[in-house]
């Protein structure tokens, strides 16, 4: 944020030039493609997936996560998912008059669902979860007489379910669970076809849906549809507890619009124009210290702090729900990964030295080694050993080479054992909560390291692994987990189960081919399953799969994300049974031993 300040001292005649460019520039291209254009500005960081978005095109049909129909040029799809776009969703998609599919789900946007996606009135799917999105959700969406499939789940969206979707006739799927939703579920219309699954995780609905009777504001049990707190119809007590809630999110938007005013001119100049210099990543500030652990990293805390000073955009190698992540490299040739976390809570500082001692102690083959810390009134960065493999998220689905087999196994046993290590021998034990593939990080030879163990934990306050966890992981998490909020080591094996089908397929937990069914990675292999097609989940391009290995696996798998977390196996037995029976094939047992 310093450098952006800094560079808002510009003159504005600058910036209006800037802008002026910007404009004679899109004038090029199609009304979609200026709607487009300014989604793009709107974002802060992504994985580069934009960048082939032209102004200079005379139409977007061409571009990264967009569809057109073939006559008109007019946008019908935008499916942009797991790009980790961060930024608010700009309003300016409500332009796109003929768009049918919007799938921006798994990212990182945050701030409000834009009430003029009411005007795409020919939209069928609107697919959001897994963000941070907050606010209310728009009565707007009532207006889709078209729409088929709503799913904003697993956001930390506030206030009531608006009535007017209930009248959307052609609604066949409303996901609204693990959000801040209060008062009554609307009875009304379609919300009557919808079970407990769609509404859960938010502990202040209530209705027949869930089996939770409403109370009125004297404590009586009420029948009333409609919720006090809904934009249609506020009074009273309730009124005014909205106006609080409508206060504090007038208030992050305009300070967020204030930021993003002071680097308007600087921000469009790095989109569309030449690049002068490099922007300052960190702010590194007075008052620090730095923490190493394991005492073999002989560097004074002069030396890491003249390194901090000089990381840049260009050091970025990733971001996640706990902030970006930068390559470090020391003079003497160490490589280090630096993460910054930036959602700090209130009372952080009292148990952040003393949880990190903790995590620092811990040394592991299959973990990612804490190095050690810095800490200022104003950054808190967490000093890692570098992988150069990257994510298995990355190895799995962006990076063109493919995994064979023995690398896949070899994958599922470093991270079992890495995560058995944290739940049976590690003191104290350690719940991880935020299993997935972005979290398994490779070295050279493609052998796994569980990371970011015990950040969930640290960063928590009372309510926080709702919003950071469960609206980071939606696909990996277990069922309790999404009603109760409590994550306990049979979270973390569903979580496991989860993960060893997207190593298999090569397929992420909500791909665009299972939603389309109605169904997420768990759903499609029991549809397997049922049908006898249980090979058919090994991706095609895996080679060199081996069917005793293979069944094995799956045996476990299916333990592992069974319903029950009585059913689960624990982590030693997953271990134990990798090791006997998939690793070195031979009859299964596990259905009859599955504890320890």
């Amino acid at each position: 944020m310093g450098i952006y300040l800094m560079k808002c001292k510009w003159p504005w005649l600058l910036n209006i030039l800037f802008i002026f460019i910007l404009t004679n520039r899109i004038r090029a291209i199609s009304p979609d493609g200026e709607a487009l254009l300014s989604f793009r500005i709107a974002i802060v960081s992504s994985d580069g997936v934009l960048s082939q978005w032209r102004p200079e095109d005379p139409d977007p049909c061409k571009w990264k996560g967009v569809a057109c129909d073939s006559k008109t040029k007019r946008v019908t799809t935008l499916s942009l998912t797991n790009h980790k776009l961060s930024g608010p969703v700009s309003p300016d998609l409500g332009k796109l008059e003929h768009l049918r599919l919007l799938i921006l789900h798994n990212n990182n946007f945050y701030g409000s669902i834009p009430s003029e996606l009411g005007n795409c009135t020919e939209l069928q799917g609107i697919y959001l979860q897994g963000n941070y999105l907050s606010g209310l959700i728009p009565s707007e969406l009532g207006n889709l007489s078209s729409l088929q499939n709503l799913d904003i789940s697993s956001n930390s969206l506030s206030g009531s379910i608006p009535p007017s979707i209930g009248k959307l006739d052609k609604l066949i799927t409303c996901n609204v669970s693990n959000n801040f939703l209060v008062g009554p579920i609307p009875s009304q219309g379609v919300f009557g076809n919808y079970t407990a699954s769609s509404f859960v995780g938010n502990r202040g609905l209530c209705g027949k849906q869930i089996n939770i009777t409403c109370k009125d504001d004297h404590g009586g049990a009420t029948t009333n549809s409609k919720s006090p707190t809904s934009a249609e119809n506020q009074g009273g007590k309730k009124k005014y507890s909205g106006r609080l809630l409508i206060s504090a999110s007038g208030t992050m938007g305009a300070l967020l619009l204030v930021a993003l005013m002071c680097f308007w001119g600087c921000f469009l100049y790095k989109k569309f124009g030449k690049h002068e210099g490099n922007t300052l990543a960190m702010d590194v500030s007075g008052g620090a210290s730095i923490f190493m652990f394991h005492g073999d990293l002989p560097y004074s805390s002069k030396d890491i702090i003249k390194k901090l000073e000089t990381l840049n955009e260009e050091h970025i190698i990733g971001t996640g729900g706990f902030g970006t992540v930068y390559k470090l490299a020391m003079d003497d040739g160490n490589v280090f990964a630096l993460k910054r976390i930036v959602k700090i809570n209130e009372g952080f500082d009292r148990f952040f030295e003393r949880e990190l001692e903790i995590l620092g102690s811990i040394k592991h083959r299959y973990l990612v080694n804490l190095r050690g810390y810095y800490n200022s009134p104003t950054s808190k960065l967490l000093i890692y050993d570098f992988l150069a493999g990257g994510s298995l998220d990355e190895a799995l689905h962006e990076r063109s080479e493919q995994l064979d087999w023995e690398a896949r196994l070899n994958i599922i046993m470093g991270a079992a054992k890495g995560l058995a290590y944290l739940h049976h021998d590690c003191s104290p034990r350690i719940i991880h909560r935020d299993i997935k593939s972005s979290n398994i990080l490779l070295d050279s030879n493609l052998e796994a390291r569980v990371s970011d163990f015990g950040l969930a934990k640290l960063l928590e306050d009372e309510e926080s692994h709702i919003t950071t966890i469960v609206a980071g992981t939606f696909g990996y998490l277990a069922p309790e987990y999404m009603v109760s909020g409590r994550a306990t080591e049979k979270t973390d094996v569903y979580s496991f189960g989860v993960l060893v089908l997207e190593i298999l397929s090569g397929k992420r937990p909500t791909d665009a081919s299972f939603i389309e069914k109605g169904l997420n990675i768990v759903g499609w292999l029991n549809f397997l399953m049922i049908e006898n097609r249980q090979r058919e989940i090994v991706d095609p391009n895996c080679v060199g799969m081996q069917a005793e290995s293979l069944n094995a696996l799956l045996s476990v798998a299916i333990q592992c994300v069974s319903s029950s977390p009585e059913d689960r196996p624990t982590m030693h037995r997953v271990v134990q049974v990798l090791e006997s029976e998939v690793m070195t094939p031979c009859p299964s047992d596990f259905y009859d031993s599955n504890s320890d």
